[in-house]
């Protein structure tokens, strides 16, 4: 049995392939969702072709069973684009399977717009889990395919949450079909709209601070007395300790004027940021929004209580655990056994807890004694002034 696997594009004639509509002239049976199967003319088909409606893995191979002839398996969009075909090709081994790729709604939108989609970030928002803020926050234009939970006005509410509701969204609505429609507008004025079920996003790139190496200056970041500040030479070094990825979803737990939580928000996918005191918590929302760090999400709380919601963490900073340090720690790893997990401690005593917590979970930690002196004028000479050492406790599960 010969099984083709088709991308159907767009959903319209003028989106399938030369090469797929002969395959699909020459099927003895076709076989894929049902809104695809009827939405394929008598005309396409071969003559008594079978029609056998099937999403699930499971239900194609019992129609693989019941299946006459030549067999193509027609998906929606591209073959290689958020398809199911990366799915059925590891338990389609043993049959002889070619693959035919669509024209995918990111080619058609591009074509409407004129405008190439070789940069744009691509992102479905369609039956999976999709960090909508997280995405746009990468420095380039981000195309969605939309639909399931996550509807264009969701995305576009979902944008003005995160302070970004005057971005530009491009919205194409049935895309390559008679009714195709392209709107434009700002993320607050979407966000009240309705659009058809069969709609794709283009999301402009969010406003970002340059990116650069960890350790931005102290003096980069809105400051008040009383309110603590992990300064440069520390900030980097924990960072460093961490290994921030771009993918990574990040903590920090006692987040004080912001500055870790910023850096964090600005290296890793998304940065959780917990404090109890409303005056920092107000100095941390104008560092987040003077450096765009768009998927930082601050929270007001006390830890290890205001933990309980946050996602699965893969990086975790605590610059103040409010004596719940043995508490917090066990909280991390029950939600991820393998997080990266550093703590900056100046009394002893702080060392002491951080050090207890990691060993009674079998991690041994790794303990650095940072000091740092920066240079104060003394009429027309410098002073090396020194700061107070800083205990960085930096622990990784297995």
């Amino acid at each position: 049995m010969k099984i083709t696997i088709i991308g159907l594009g767009c959903g319209t004639e003028a989106t399938v392939t030369g090469g797929a509509a002969l395959a699909l002239s020459r099927a003895g049976t076709v076989i894929g969702a049902k809104r695809l199967v009827e939405s394929l003319s008598d005309a396409q088909l071969g003559a008594g072709c079978l029609r056998i409606a099937a999403v699930t893995v499971e239900d194609i191979h019992r129609a693989l069973d019941n299946a006459k002839g030549d067999v193509c398996l027609v998906m929606s969009g591209d073959s290689g684009f958020f398809s199911g075909t990366r799915r059925l090709l590891p338990v389609l081994e043993g049959n002889e399977v070619e693959v035919l790729p669509g024209i995918s709604s990111v080619q058609a939108l591009s074509a409407a717009l004129g405008v190439p989609w070789q940069d744009w970030t691509l992102q479905s928002a369609h039956g999976v889990d999709c960090d909508i803020v997280s995405a746009v926050c990468r420095g380039k234009d981000a195309f969605f395919l939309t639909g399931g939970q996550i509807d264009v006005p969701t995305l576009c509410r979902t944008l003005c949450g995160a302070g970004l509701d005057s971005l530009t969204v491009t919205v194409g609505e049935n895309l390559t079909s008679s009714d195709q429609r392209i709107v434009t507008g700002p993320a607050r004025e979407l966000a009240e709209q309705t659009f058809a079920p069969l709609s794709v996003a283009l999301v402009q790139a969010a406003p970002r601070f340059p990116r650069r190496t960890p350790g931005l200056p102290d003096d980069a970041f809105e400051r008040a007395e009383k309110v603590p500040m992990t300064k440069q030479e520390v900030r980097a070094a924990a960072l460093s300790k961490l290994a921030v990825t771009p993918e990574d979803v990040c903590w920090d737990v006692g987040a004080g004027t912001g500055s870790v939580s910023v850096e964090l928000a600005l290296q890793g996918k998304s940065c959780w940021a917990v404090e109890r005191s409303e005056s920092a918590l107000e100095l941390a929302r104008i560092n987040r929004e003077k450096f765009g760090a768009w998927n930082l999400h601050l929270v007001s709380g006390s830890a290890p209580e205001a933990l309980a919601d946050f996602p699965a963490p893969d990086c975790v900073f605590i610059g103040g655990s409010g004596g719940g340090m043995e508490a917090i720690i066990r909280l991390i790893y029950e939600k991820n056994p393998k997080a990266r997990v550093c703590v900056t401690a100046i009394a002893v005593e702080s060392l002491h807890q951080a050090h207890s917590a990691f060993s009674a979970l079998g991690i041994e930690p790794e303990i650095t004694l940072l000091s740092v002196s920066r240079n104060k004028k003394a009429g027309k000479l410098n002073l090396m002034m020194a700061q107070n050492p800083i205990f960085i406790v930096t622990g990784e599960g297995k």
